[in-house]
């Protein structure tokens, strides 16, 4: 009987594959999107391994103080060691060479016309000296390597980007100065570039230009004899300098190092990918459900007759369930070859923004196509259970009915009942989200109420679905006269299936309410707090995270116009308290009239007394939390400087958003007690123009007197409330695209629901066709069926997801982000572009509704 219950599978899952193939669709995509995932990530990792495998040395010595491979971007220079270090590690056993290398991070690159020609995605500039170890990655392809203070040499894929050729002018800006040198060669990486900008210079150029030394080197690269393990050199130099002396580092150890730091980045962005496709299988989940549902439905009268037959029910269920598991296995092969077209579709547009990934690297491990199979598979199987389980419970009487006839007809107390609960309890505990008083206890109540919420509503969604809909209909249907009514009654003929088919729409535009509701939460509350707590009229920073150069800031206080200019900078400190706990954190060290730039409210104290000698303030969080009060002193050991004690001056309040927790001292304090090598840069300066003075011309003064530095971004308040919202809508944008996966599969789901009830419909339609009913009508009577059922699964997300927006609102604003903005445009026009999707997804439906025939039509069974 088993060979006849797989003939009867496949014969099935045959002769409906038209139905199925939407259902096969959504596994599909789902599919997809994970194995896409795991290739791009998989592949830029072998991208980024290639690339550290060969740009590495045997041993590679830095100083102590320097992170792997890491600039120290706050002072504008990297660490340094001195020149006699190279003869120092020349000297000793197994050895074959060791030259000295220069790399700084700490730069800007400009062409003649005063353009920045580094990497738009967030890839550094890197600019150091032509040595044989760039041989191992690079080639020269045109002109030739740099000889002296006027020359300089580009990486190929910035020449292709920015149009630069033999013979340009670039200009090199660092904290040493500006350098200016015109292009005598252009060298081409050997492996993948993730999108780096890099210029090279003669060693003696470098040192000057970069580290403002004519005698230092930012590491060195050794290279081992012949017969000696990187291990044993590695040992050989520590016995030479001293083991303490230098950071020491096998080849294997930096590109280590330099993987660990990249993969923590690829790691996140894996993870948030996969969490989208995740959302679309949930959604698939309702898709495949409703498919084996109806054609359960549909064939309970061929089912009664194998049950009459002989058939038994785990027979029945069995070849249902086979169904799905050839559906599954369909859709996951297909969604694995998509997959991989997805990831190369990803690596061509990280091309297009400048992340040159190439075809060559494109890696598929072999966990990958398992893993999509056997999670389409699983969900498919999953998801069909149900009503294979269903379809197991039929009787053979059952041949002797119609067949077609709706199984859920009563909502179903237990569901109901179940439904009900579900939703109270993350009701509940989205109440108890909202009124915590700490943000980590009120984030678990918060992530248990969406989720049970969530539940509560796909479980409730048939009975809610009688209430809803009617309403709905009213408005939308009932003008629309007696083909609105049979519309109505469609949509309302079967509550469980209208219920899953909403469910499928309703995740996705939760998501996007919540999401909306957040974003515009966090743009209004920074806009709130800007108009209330900023008085600079002009802030200047670099979108890369730069330090602001002595140059520029001395350029930008000789502008006239201004009443004064404030330098923020951060110094890092270890703090000890009047109760003894010790802390290493990080000071705001600025100028006296950042009390005027930024107005902070005040516990304690006059916020203008914490610039005074021997002074500091303190934020009210710590000291709370350290039962700190006026003139109580602080020990504060400044990383690389002296160790004073300071008097508590000010405290002020943490209840705003800008900088929350911070505590200051002033400029004047920090160099007392800094090296002036070791004191880092302003990240960000405030301007503010003097009374009388027209903004206009001050901010054209400010502008034209940062022209020559276009790292740095000056924005006045309006700017500066732009471009947060801007940031703000890039994230959101980024994340409706992903969300567009989930959507795409419901509104598949839709497209199914129809496409199968009208197949179940098919003698009802006949009927109707024979009694008058047009085919305007008709494709209408299923349009407006479409509409109304999206519309219902938009009205139950978008107020789901306001719920949980409003509610992360709240925890928010224990952070300091008080405003709860509705960003009812959004709401509005995402509510009637689903009324769009119900029209789109009916279109085919609609289309083979009208060209059925009405004599076969009534004809059928």
């Amino acid at each position: 009987m088993s060979n006849t219950v797989l003939k009867t599978s496949r014969r099935n899952f045959v002769a409906h594959k038209g139905r199925m193939v939407l259902s096969a669709v959504a596994v599909l995509l789902s599919v997809a999107f994970v194995c896409g995932t795991l290739v791009f990530t998989d592949t830029m990792n072998t991208t980024f391994d290639k690339l550290f495998a060969v740009t590495n040395s045997d041993v590679t010595v830095s100083p102590k103080a320097a992170e792997s491979g890491d600039e120290t971007p706050d002072r504008g220079k990297p660490e340094m060691l001195a020149g006699s270090a190279v003869e120092q590690v020349r000297k000793a056993q197994g050895v074959r060479s060791a030259e000295g290398g220069v790399v700084s991070m700490a730069v800007t690159v400009v062409n003649a016309k005063n353009e920045n020609m580094g990497s738009t995605t967030g890839a550094p500039t890197i600019a150091g000296n032509w040595s044989d170890n760039e041989l191992k990655s690079m080639k020269i392809t045109s002109g030739q390597a740099p000889r002296g203070p006027t020359e300089v040499m580009v990486d190929a894929d910035t020449a292709k980007k920015h149009g630069l050729k033999l013979g340009d002018e670039l200009r090199t800006i660092a904290v040493t100065g500006d350098t200016r040198a015109k292009i005598t060669g252009i060298a081409t990486f050997t492996v993948t570039n993730p999108g780096a900008a890099v210029v090279y210079f003669d060693t003696p150029t470098a040192q000057q230009a970069l580290l403002g030394s004519a005698d230092s080197f930012t590491h060195i690269n050794v290279t081992a004899a012949d017969g000696v393990s990187d291990e044993q050199l590695k040992a050989n130099i520590a016995s030479a300098v001293g083991a303490d002396t230098y950071k020491l580092q096998t080849a294997k150890e930096a590109a280590d190092a330099n993987r660990k730091d990249v993969g923590a980045f690829l790691d996140v962005m894996k993870y948030v990918m996969l969490g989208f496709a995740g959302i679309a299988f949930l959604v698939g989940i309702f898709l495949i459900f409703n498919t084996f549902s109806m054609l359960v439905a549909q064939r309970t009268r061929e089912i009664g007759l194998m049950r009459a037959i002989g058939a038994d029910s785990g027979q029945v269920l069995k070849s249902v369930v086979v169904e799905a598991f050839l559906l599954g296995v369909v859709g996951s092969v297909l969604g694995v070859g998509a997959g991989v077209g997805l990831a190369v579709g990803l690596m061509a547009l990280m091309g297009q923004m400048g992340m040159q990934l190439s075809t060559d690297d494109l890696t598929i491990a072999w966990t990958t196509p398992v893993v999509g199979v056997v999670l389409g598979v699983v969900v498919t199987v999953i998801s069909a259970f149900v009503p294979a389980r269903r379809a197991g419970k039929v009787s053979p009487m059952a041949a002797l009915r119609e067949s077609g006839t709706p199984g859920d007809k009563k909502a179903g107390r237990v569901r109901a009942a179940l439904g009900l609960v579900l939703t109270a309890v993350g009701g509940t505990a989205l109440y108890l989200a909202a009124a915590a008083e700490k943000a980590a206890a009120g984030s678990l109540w918060l992530g248990l109420g969406v989720v049970l919420s969530l539940v509560g509503f796909i479980v409730i969604g048939p009975l809610l679905a009688a209430g809803v809909v009617r309403v709905l209909s009213g408005v939308v249907l009932r003008p629309f006269g007696s083909v609105g009514r049979l519309a109505e009654r469609n949509a309302l003929r079967n509550p469980r299936r209208t219920g899953a088919t909403a469910a499928a729409l309703m995740i996705g535009l939760a998501l996007v309410a919540c999401l909306s509701v957040v974003g515009s939460s966090m743009v209004a509350s920074a806009t709130d707090e800007l108009d209330k707590s900023v008085g600079a009229d002009y802030i200047v920073q670099s979108e890369s995270g730069q330090p602001v150069l002595p140059q520029a800031e001395q350029a930008l206080r000789a502008t006239a116009g201004l009443d004064h200019v404030t330098a923020y900078r951060q110094v890092d400190v270890t703090l000890t308290a009047p109760d003894g706990t010790t802390e290493e954190t990080g000071l705001g060290a600025t100028d006296p009239t950042y009390a005027k730039d930024i107005r902070r409210k005040m516990i304690a104290g006059e916020h203008a007394a914490a610039y005074g000698a021997g002074s500091m303030s303190v934020g009210s969080l710590y000291a709370t939390k350290h039962h700190i009060k006026l003139g109580d002193e602080m020990t504060v050991a400044f990383t690389g400087g002296k160790t004073v004690r300071l008097k508590v001056a000010a405290i002020t309040s943490d209840e705003g958003n800008i900088d929350k927790g911070m505590n200051y001292i002033s400029t004047e304090t920090a160099r007392a007690n800094v090296p002036t090598d070791r004191l880092p840069l302003p990240f960000m300066l405030l301007a503010t123009a003097k009374d009388g003075q027209s903004d206009a011309a001050a901010y054209k003064s400010v502008k034209a007197a940062l022209g020559e530095y276009p790292q740095y971004v000056v924005r006045n308040q309006a700017d500066y409330k732009q471009a947060l919202k801007d940031q703000v809508g890039q994230l959101l944008n980024m994340v409706y695209g992903l969300l567009g996966l989930a959507i795409i599969v419901a509104v598949l789901g839709v497209v199914n629901t129809l496409a199968l009830s009208v197949v179940e419909r098919t003698r009802e339609i006949g009927l109707m066709r024979a009694i008058g009913l047009s085919r305007r009508q008709l494709r209408r009577m299923i349009r407006l069926e479409s509409v109304v059922i999206a519309l219902f699964g938009a009205l139950l997300g978008l107020g789901l997801g306001m719920g949980w927006g409003a509610t992360a609102q709240q925890l928010l604003a224990l952070e300091g982000l008080k405003v709860l903005e509705i960003p009812w445009p959004t709401i509005i026009g995402v509510f009637a572009g689903s009324a769009f999707v119900g029209l789109f997804a009916a279109l085919v439906p609609a289309f083979r509704a009208g060209r059925m025939n009405v004599l076969n039509a009534i004809a059928s069974e």
